[in-house]
């Protein structure tokens, strides 16, 4: 009986829940209505394209009262296109939407209802000397060129944002210059196209795709409709494993997508060559003039644009000493900080209530009102970094990132298979990597068919240890807490036999045996020994002395490897162990390396995928920055 009053309890909880989010939901549309005005306008570029936008102005101003005005670009789409339909939410922000601004929602060149030619990662046109000279930042000076002078009781004021690819157009837009722009907040952005999304150190993320048809098939004329639906693979199969393997040499997705333009860019540009270095925004971003104040977002499990915040900000930081630029990085995956969950998970890992909600409200808003309604004099109250520490699981203030005071370690590979600060063995380990039955980069069937990877960035890797083509290393258990807080470089001394070959190297945290679920955990998740993924990346080997000239490997020759990790900041805590594995595939999240150097992997045939049997030296060390 108290079972059942239990979950009866639990149930009308639950009940309660949904009802309270679909009322918060139903007042959110109905602020919509009830305090916006909408209209639609063509705006014309410099090379007369227009660009279709959605205005969204406060009922209530006037020549007295004037708003600022908020602005995001995007590829995606600005629905409802329909004059008289409203969202139900502006911004995804209901603090910003109640805050009140004047919302701009504009389609980018070639997408949906904007006209002229759409193009992956617009490179960037330091000097323009003629009209045709456009890019994303003449046409975001261009856009607010045209709000500021013709959106009635505006205050002159403009701050732009947007997540993902629309986090690349903010930063992009953050160039142009335009005196207006105060405030500006690129949020998971992509920065340099060759090393996020698409390419991991010039691996191909095979796991993107279903993605293709979004980024690789122009619209016929501006429609509000989608135009691309029917170009998606048929899988014909539950299972994406064995889908991703039947596309395996990469030859057979240009059988899929023998007429999506951006598969025949792959294709043609493997290497980092003019076509890829055009599409890196980061060489611009030295001594930018007009340079609005910037609050760059990312997530520390975004399996998509983990480098672009990181990196941006880090650029912005060095070239531009005197701005404005504040760095905010939460427990987050690819844009969740959007999405409120009320108690918030990645993956299967609690990190407490309302993370969204507190990012919303005590960063983002604070900074768009102070920059656009308030003073704009940069005493904002906020850090300059403000960063969500995974292992205690609180946000951190910080002065300065990385921290220079950070204590530089190394934790050395040891063929016994102990992780230690002192090399205290030689010799190497070996595992041999079969192309035909690759090690999976999660046990998560759904994440394998999703439209991209999510969740294995803190997913238990307990099912990888237990491989023989995985290598593992762990430290004794920790007798006090040791924070990670920077930079992670893999140093790696590896020989094989055959004359290419990749690493992928994780970063985990090793919880006690006896470690409690959280009172949220799901009930087939056993938290007790769970190997959470802290940080991850991959290597190909072709690229180790340079992205755009590759090179084989000498069969059975001892060779270096280095390569970062990406930033971090994680606490291991006393009782738990550090752990690094070292594999050669994570499939289907990246393509299969054949291990037989091929000029160009995307036409490698069948018969060049080979065994070989790879070492790992013992002076092998992953680099990490251990803050005190």
């Amino acid at each position: 009986m108290k079972k059942i009053f239990i979950l009866l309890i639990i149930s009308l909880l639950s009940i309660a829940t949904k009802a309270q989010k679909l009322s918060i939901a139903q007042q959110d549309s109905a602020f919509v209505r009830e305090n916006y005005i909408k209209t639609q306008v063509q705006i014309s570029m410099r090379d007369g394209v227009k660009l279709f936008t959605n205005i969204y102005t406060p009922k209530d101003a006037s020549p007295t009262n004037t708003y600022p005005i908020v602005m995001q670009r995007t590829c995606y789409d600005v629905a409802p296109y329909e004059k008289d339909v409203y969202p139900k939410m502006l911004y995804y922000s209901r603090y910003m939407m109640r805050e009140k601004f004047i919302f701009v929602d504009q389609d980018v060149r070639g997408r949906w209802m904007s006209e002229g030619i759409w193009t992956n990662m617009t490179p960037q046109i330091a000097n323009k000397t003629k009209p045709t000279d456009i890019d994303e930042a003449s046409d975001t000076y261009d856009t607010i060129d045209w709000l500021v002078k013709n959106i009635p009781n505006n205050n002159g004021k403009v701050g732009q944002y947007g997540i993902s690819y629309p986090g690349f157009y903010t930063i992009a837009g953050a160039l142009c210059g335009h005196p207006a722009l105060k405030a500006s907040s690129p949020q998971a952005p992509i920065s340099d196209f060759f090393f996020d999304d698409f390419h991991h150190n010039g691996a191909f993320t095979i796991g993107y795709g279903m993605t293709f048809p979004v980024f690789g098939v122009q619209h016929p004329q501006p429609t509000p409709d989608s135009w691309y639906d029917d170009k998606f693979p048929k899988l014909n199969t539950v299972d994406g494993f064995d889908w991703y393997k039947s596309m395996t040499p990469l030859k057979h997705f240009t059988k899929v997508y023998n007429d999506n333009f951006f598969w025949k860019e792959l294709i043609e540009h493997p290497n980092y060559d003019d076509f890829w270095q055009k599409r890196n925004i980061l060489p611009y971003l030295k001594n930018v003039k007009n340079l609005p104040a910037m609050m760059v977002v990312g997530g520390w499990f975004d399996a998509e644009d983990l480098p672009g915040p990181l990196n941006i900000y880090k650029n912005l930081e060095k070239y531009n000493t005197n701005a404005y630029n504040t760095l905010v990085m939460g427990p987050f995956g690819h844009g969740d900080w959007a999405r409120e969950q009320g108690h918030h998970f990645h993956s299967n890992v609690y990190f407490g209530d309302s993370v969204s909600t507190y990012f919303q409200k005590n960063m983002e808003l604070k900074f768009f009102k102070h920059f656009l309604k308030g003073t704009g004099d940069g005493k904002t109250g906020l850090p300059e970094a403000y960063l969500f520490d995974t292992g205690k699981k609180e946000w951190r203030e910080f002065a300065e990132f990385p921290v220079k005071t950070a204590q530089k370690v190394n934790f050395y590979l040891s063929p016994n298979g102990k992780l230690s600060t002192e090399m205290t063995a030689k010799g190497f380990g070996e595992y041999i990597s079969d192309p035909s039955k690759p090690v999976p980069y999660t046990e998560d069937p759904k994440q394998i068919t999703g439209f991209s990877p999510r969740n294995y960035m803190s997913e238990d890797q307990r099912f990888a240890g237990r491989r023989t083509d995985v290598l593992t290393y762990e430290t004794p258990v920790l007798t006090e807490d040791i924070t990670l807080g920077g930079e992670i470089m893999a140093n790696l001394k590896i020989s094989t036999t055959g004359t290419d070959a990749d690493f992928f190297v994780k970063l985990i945290d090793v919880y006690p045996g006896d470690e409690k679920n959280s009172p949220y955990t799901p009930k087939h998740i056993t938290l007790g020994g769970y190997q959470q993924m802290v940080r991850s990346e991959i290597m190909r080997s072709r690229f180790r002395n340079s992205f755009s000239k590759p090179e084989p490997l000498v069969a059975n020759k001892k060779t270096d490897i280095n390569f970062r990790l990406q930033d971090v900041l994680h606490t291991f805590k006393k009782g738990h162990k550090i752990m690094i594995q070292v594999q050669s595939t994570a499939f289907p999240l990246f393509d299969i390396n054949p291990q037989k150097y091929v000029p160009n992997i995307y036409k490698a045939e069948e018969s060049d995928f080979i065994k070989a049997t790879h070492r790992i030296y013992a002076d092998s060390k992953i680099s990490v920055e251990v803050l005190k």
